[in-house]
């Protein structure tokens, strides 16, 4: 951990990891095996899923979901079908809808939770709707019981994109496992790290089949003998190992990054809790600071980090925040991309629309930033938060 300033991002590895990746060295065996399956197994029974699949990266999981989805003979988004986005995310929530052709409506996130503004979302839907996309921010839940009654009865799948929200419970219920899939980032600066790495949880069989095979080139070498993408498998090995059956990827992970999943994944009670002490400490700290909104909390959030927003009468802007944290040693970054419906890519390139004013969201894409949070406790560093501050108000 660094001593010196306020990191956003810190190593939660020691012996272990480095143990993890010497077995795998000396096996031989580096390509996708047994390391990354025992991974598997343990992170779908830490979330209380029935199935998982790992690749190699958070934005890959989000690819094989609507990839999968694409194919699945109940639940698949035909080309062109509505999707609800929220209007901050990453990048890779929202590219793989554009590369299947499916049109995205983009609306507000709540000011203080940094979620779903609700009742947008609930006016937002409509006859077309196929799907709505629901982002955790920054660890934070969202509320799915809400969510599941403006659903209701209809025909509307549930995806979650939980990259950054590993751990958080809402109703006692792990954040990634309210909709028929959810993914999970495992890059360095996320919860768990496995160098890169990402993770798909869900309990419908069918679509574990096809992401099995999506995952490796569409063949059919990963499915069992009896699977939901095929039927019945032949007992040749040479005429499955080479049978493609779907328009598929290689989004395989390393043996390195399941064997270090194994350790990490063992520690994510310990690097949760410590998170949200330091989350209790942070709230406290904010209490006099009220120039600065911080993200209110739903459910359990795991804290990926601490969102500072400006309120409009703070009397110092976001360039004069961003220089005083500079000056003190504290690291910061925009709350994920802010507004990404403001961005050319969405204008010039992407089927959308935006429904009704995105203004939560231009508020943080103009006001907010966050800083990191750890699985040390942060009693070091808070004196040069409130440096900052100090600095700014006085």
């Amino acid at each position: 951990m660094s001593e010196q300033g306020f990191p956003l991002a810190t190593t939660s590895w020691d012996e272990k990891e480095y143990a993890a990746i010497d077995r795998v060295v000396k096996s031989g065996m580096f390509s996708m095996g047994p390391e990354v399956a025992r991974f598997e197994e343990q992170f779908a029974a830490a979330m209380g899923s029935k199935y998982c699949v790992m690749v190699n990266s958070g934005s890959s999981a989000n690819l094989i979901i609507v990839a999968a989805l694409r194919y699945h003979s109940r639940h698949g988004l035909p080309e062109g079908a509505e999707v609800i986005v929220p209007a901050v995310s990453w990048s890779t929530t929202y590219y793989p809808l554009h590369q299947y052709g499916l049109r995205q409506k983009f609306v507000d996130i709540d000011r203080n939770t940094l979620n779903y503004d609700l009742d947008a979302l609930a006016e937002a839907i409509s006859p077309e709707t196929r799907a709505i996309m629901v982002v955790n921010l920054l660890g934070n839940p969202n509320e799915f019981e809400r969510i599941g009654k403006i659903i209701g009865d209809r025909d509307i799948l549930l995806i979650e994109d939980n990259c950054e929200s590993l751990g958080a419970t809402y109703q006692g219920r792990q954040a990634g496992t309210f909709g028929i899939a959810g993914s999970y980032s495992s890059f360095f600066s996320h919860h768990i790290a496995t160098m890169e790495g990402g993770l798909v949880v869900t309990d419908d069989e069918e679509l574990h089949h096809i992401m099995l095979s999506v995952r490796s080139h569409g063949w059919t070498r990963h499915l069992p003998k009896f699977n939901h993408v095929t039927g019945e498998k032949s007992d040749d090995p040479f005429e499955e190992s080479f049978r493609f059956v779907l328009p598929g990827y290689n989004l395989r992970p390393v043996e390195m990054s399941g064997a270090i999943g194994q350790e990490q994944i063992a520690k994510l009670p310990m690097i949760v809790e410590e998170r949200r002490k330091n989350a209790d400490s942070f709230r406290a700290l904010m209490q006099g600071y009220p120039q600065i909104r911080i993200q209110q909390e739903i459910g359990e959030s795991s804290w990926f980090g601490f969102s500072l927003v400006i309120q409009p009468d703070a009397g110092f802007d976001r360039a004069a925040l961003i220089r005083a944290l500079g000056d003190h040693g504290v690291e910061c970054r925009p709350i994920v991309t802010g507004n990404f419906a403001k961005n050319d890519v969405v204008k010039n390139h992407m089927d959308h629309v935006i429904h009704g004013a995105l203004k939560n969201a231009e508020d943080i894409d103009k006001n907010g930033l966050f800083i990191g949070n750890h699985h040390y406790p942060l009693n070091k560093k808070w004196g040069l938060l409130r440096a900052a501050f100090d600095q700014l108000i006085d």
